[in-house]
């Protein structure tokens, strides 16, 4: 069976609409002030008797009565670890369990709260969003996805509870939160005259793993950001790693702040953001509060026409090795193949030109800039119609090139009307309140850890 990444279940299931918080929000933290380091008064010097480490220790928990089993945690561990293709340390692991294990105790929080305002949630409802995920990453093939699940050491009862929970958390913000919260409409004018002023100006789509710190601790959580900024760099999928991790409320969203501005972000983060290109990982940044890992996923100016929103349609031309090519074979035949291609004489040459070539090709059309891989988008915005872009590719993966057919530029955004902002508006004030919500829900449970 072919590995199928776990990032691609999480952003799925973004996508579904199956996650706690209801929109991407800036993730808030608190600055505080010289003389609040010490709010308890407590002496510079500690002393811990008895049990130095109170994270060694088995991972289960029984929360109002509800038990959460090792199995529990260890296939919640499964699905964050598929998407790590680096071996994780052994104090890594633990603190990866600990972290899954506070999620799943919010989780069971969230269904017990439910369960208590009388909201359903039918099994029903549970298989049809199962069941969606499984046709988004295995086609049709529900069993397909089971089998997956079971290969990394996870299942599917595992994945179901956790979208359970979500579609649980989701109905209780919406019946005890979302009507209590309001934007006047003069507040959405204000943001709208903002928006315009700061027409052409950047923005930035980020998304941030934030931890909190204390001047106590910050050294110990210093220590895990940049664990998880090698696991990261490793390969770690960050939109994983943010959902178990990240202690903002983005994390439910993996990480995800959306679309935002530089004055939108704390001074400290938009000071770093302003300086980074797409897909590059910077971290961890001290911000007062605690430390954030941030990622750059795409940057954009502010109701601005950007050429890489522009549609295309492309052939592909492409041809294959046999298995056993030398390196010698190939390089005669990809010199070939370049000189052939930047013959053909516009797109209705594209069939018979391939042919010839010995090549396939196929036609891709409402393809767009911003989806094709960050190397080949500047090379594609170069190119006018009939022309093809450099080869690219692999003796293993096949050589090929990309002959630009149409392009449809997008016309200059008039930017989000007042409904959209109305509602975006909303969605981060439900956000922050979800959050004290869960805080109360925590502050009121009992929990034994065994």
């Amino acid at each position: 069976m072919n590995r199928k990444p776990v990032s691609s279940l999480v952003s799925l299931a973004a996508v579904l609409g199956l996650l706690a918080a209801p929109m991407p929000a800036v993730a808030q933290v608190q600055a505080s002030a010289p003389e609040a380091n010490n709010p308890l008064g407590l002496p510079e010097s500690v002393t811990l008797l008895g049990e130095s480490n109170p994270n060694v220790r088995t991972a289960t928990a029984v929360v109002n009565g509800d038990v959460i089993t090792g199995t529990d945690v260890d296939q919640r561990v499964a699905l964050v670890t598929a998407a790590n293709d680096q071996e994780l340390s052994a104090e890594d692991m633990q603190r990866l369990k600990m972290q899954v294990l506070r999620n799943l105790i919010d989780e069971t929080l969230q269904i017990q709260e439910a369960a208590a305002q009388e909201i359903e949630v039918t099994d029903a409802e549970v298989e049809q969003r199962y069941t969606a995920v499984a046709q988004q990453n295995f086609g049709q093939r529900e069993g397909a996805m089971n089998a997956y699940l079971q290969q990394i050491g996870s299942s599917p009862n595992s994945l179901k509870r956790q979208i359970r929970g979500e579609l649980a958390w989701q109905r209780l913000l919406r019946r005890n939160v979302a009507p209590f919260v309001s934007v006047s409409g003069e507040e959405v004018n204000e943001q709208l005259e903002r928006l315009e002023a700061s027409r052409g100006t950047e923005e930035f789509r980020v998304g941030e793993i934030y931890l909190s710190a204390t001047p106590e601790s910050r050294a110990t959580v210093e220590q895990n950001a940049r664990s998880i900024v090698e696991q990261l760099q490793q390969g770690g999928s960050f939109v994983a790693y943010a959902r178990q991790y990240s202690e903002a409320t983005t994390a439910a969203v993996g990480g995800d702040l959306g679309w935002v501005r530089p004055g939108q972000l704390p001074p400290a983060l938009a000071e770093v953001v302003a300086q980074m290109q797409p897909g590059q990982l910077v971290g961890p940044v001290p911000i007062p509060g605690g430390l954030s890992i941030l990622y750059l996923i795409d940057k954009r100016q502010v109701l601005t026409a950007d050429p890489r929103d522009a549609v295309l349609s492309l052939k592909q031309i492409s041809i294959s090795f046999e298995p056993g090519t030398t390196q010698a074979q190939a390089t005669s035949r990809v010199e070939s193949f370049a000189r052939g291609v930047s013959q053909i004489r516009g797109c209705g040459d594209a069939e018979n030109a391939a042919a010839a070539l010995g090549a396939s090709i196929v036609t891709n059309d409402q393809i767009r800039v911003r989806s094709l891989p960050s190397a080949l988008q500047d090379a594609i915005l170069q190119l006018q119609i009939g022309q093809v872009t450099p080869p690219f590719g692999s003796v293993e993966d096949g050589i090929r090139v990309l002959m630009l057919c149409g392009r449809d530029d997008r016309e200059q955004s008039a930017g989000p009307d007042f409904e959209t902002l109305m509602n975006q508006i909303e969605d981060e004030r439900i956000g922050k309140r979800a959050q004290r919500y869960l805080r109360d829900l925590r502050n009121d449970a009992y929990i034994e850890y065994n």
